[in-house]
Formats: structure tokens, C-alpha cells, sequence
């Protein structure tokens, strides 16, 4: 038996899946296919195209058990590498890191990094804000468990929705960076104070009434300083969290006075990164 359909049912229903296919083909834009290894798969995203800047994003997912790195690993691991050049009308690419979480690294020490899955954000600077907006990327990063495994991947993807379907990943994946502040800041969460305590140790206090659970992390001048990672004291001032780290993991020739460090405060939801000159 067939079924007789109104000419204008027809039209109708035409007119819904010439929708929905292009719906679905706009949200296919927006991504870029996963590049799948045995434990983890990446992609590009991208947020809506408006005016010179751009953000867009590398999604990694991870198995259970599995996990990769920040920018600075901690006592092991491999930070993640990227490579844009091959991209066009791109000026510049800015990665942005979400604060990381702290775990045992298997050898005694502690890693730092993320894990089940990760967006870390990009601000694209585009040459000509006319033309197309193409990113390719070279990932190179690594998955632990008991062991690590590294993983290479090449994604691309082309800047073209005004609004993007991806936006509110991206802007949740940025709500996690920390955000920028001063020592002494009046926050819940703050540092209030860095002093050197003799020539190799740095303490460091931090008010946190609300958050239970703080970590701190430093990170020197240049990649190539190897700081540990601060230790919270058992027993501190009423009121202060304290951090101690040594200074140890330096570069050969590296002077101590007046160094550049960068320090990454997290407790509970809030996160924050503090720019200090050792004195």
C-alpha cells in the first residue's frame, strides 16, 4: 500500500531536513574531526568569527586512568608542544592553560595536568580580518598511565561561523584559566606575601578562609628553570596557608636575584596567576 503525502506536507518536510542537514553541517564546522590514538583523541575548535582576534580551542579527551600535562609537568612528565605556522592569515596563536590538578606521578613525585578530558583555549590574532581563517596545528603531547606514551597529531580547521556552536565550550574552557592578580589583592583567595628565607628556600602565604582544598605551583623566567612544587607547611599562621619550595632546578648561570616567577594559586572553583620578582 503506498502512502499519498500533500504536495505541501512534502515541501514542509523538505524544507525541516534541508534545515537539519545544515544544522548538523554547521556544527561539523565548528570541530575538527578527532584525531583518535589508542588512549586519548584531540580536535580544533572554533569560536564565532567576529573582528581581528579570534578564540578558538584543542579539545584532548582521555580514557579513564589515562592523563597529560600542563605547560610545566611537575617532577615528570612531557608538556605539550604545538606548531600553528602551516596556518593561514594567522598573526599569532596565544594558548591558554586551565589550572591543572596535582597527582601522583608513580616514582614518588607529583605530576601536574589534567585528566578524562580538556579544552585549552586559543586567542587567534588574524593577519587580514577580510579573509579566511584557516588554523593547522601539530600537536605533539603525551598520555600516562603506568607508562607514557607519546602522541602526534595534525588537525585543521577553517574559522567560518558567525555564531559557532562551539562558544560555550570555549567559554567555559576559559572561565577555568586563571585569572590575573596582585599579591595582597582583597580576595577570598589571594597570596599575601612571598619572601625568600635564606638563599634557598621561598615561603609563601596564602589567605584562604573558604577554600579547603589550595595548591600552589611556580614556574621560573624561561622554560628551562625546573622548580619543585611547593609544599603547604602543616603548620602555619592562624589563618595562612604556607608554602614553602627550594630553590633548586635552576639553569646553570641563573641568577636568583630579582627572577621572574610565575605563581598559580587554585582552591575550590577559583584560580588565580600571580607575576612576582624575587627580592
Amino acid at each position: 500500500m503506498n502512502a499519498i503525502v500533500p504536495l505541501r506536507a512534502a515541501f514542509g518536510l523538505a524544507a525541516t531536513l534541508l534545515t537539519a542537514s545544515l544544522a548538523l553541517e554547521a556544527r561539523c564546522e565548528d570541530a575538527s574531526p578527532w584525531q583518535r590514538d589508542a588512549h586519548s583523541a584531540v580536535r580544533l575548535l572554533a569560536g564565532s568569527r567576529s573582528g581581528g582576534v579570534l578564540l578558538g580551542g584543542i579539545a584532548i579527551q582521555l580514557q579513564d586512568g589515562w592523563k597529560t600535562y600542563w605547560r610545566t609537568p611537575g617532577d615528570s612528565g612531557v608538556p605539550p608542544r604545538f606548531d600553528f605556522s602551516k596556518s593561514d592569515n594567522v598573526e599569532a596563536v596565544t594558548v591558554l592553560w586551565p589550572a591543572p590538578m596535582k597527582f601522583d606521578d608513580g616514582a614518588g613525585g607529583h605530576s601536574l595536568g589534567y585528566k578524562k578530558q580538556v579544552v585549552l583555549p586559543l586567542r587567534i590574532v588574524a593577519k587580514n580580518n577580510d579573509k579566511p581563517v584557516t588554523l593547522r596545528a601539530n600537536i605533539s603531547y603525551a598520555v600516562c598511565d603506568k607508562l607514557c606514551i607519546p602522541v602526534e597529531a595534525s588537525c585543521e580547521l577553517t574559522f567560518a561561523s558567525v555564531a559557532s556552536t562551539e562558544d560555550g565550550n570555549l567559554s567555559a574552557a576559559l572561565d577555568s584559566v586563571p585569572k590575573p592578580a596582585n599579591v595582597g589583592d582583597p580576595t577570598p583567595l589571594t597570596i599575601r606575601d612571598v619572601r625568600r628565607d635564606g638563599d634557598r628556600n621561598v615561603v609563601v602565604d596564602v589567605a584562604a578562609p573558604e577554600a579547603k582544598q589550595v595548591s600552589l605551583y611556580v614556574e621560573g623566567p624561561t622554560p628551562d628553570w625546573a622548580l619543585p612544587i611547593p609544599k603547604l607547611m602543616e603548620h602555619g599562621p592562624p589563618g595562612v596557608k604556607r608554602f614553602v619550595f627550594e630553590l633548586e632546578g635552576l639553569p646553570p648561570g641563573a641568577k636568583v636575584d630579582g627572577a621572574a616567577l610565575k605563581l598559580t594559586l587554585v582552591g575550590g572553583e577559583k584560580a588565580y596567576e600571580f607575576n612576582v620578582n624575587l627580592n
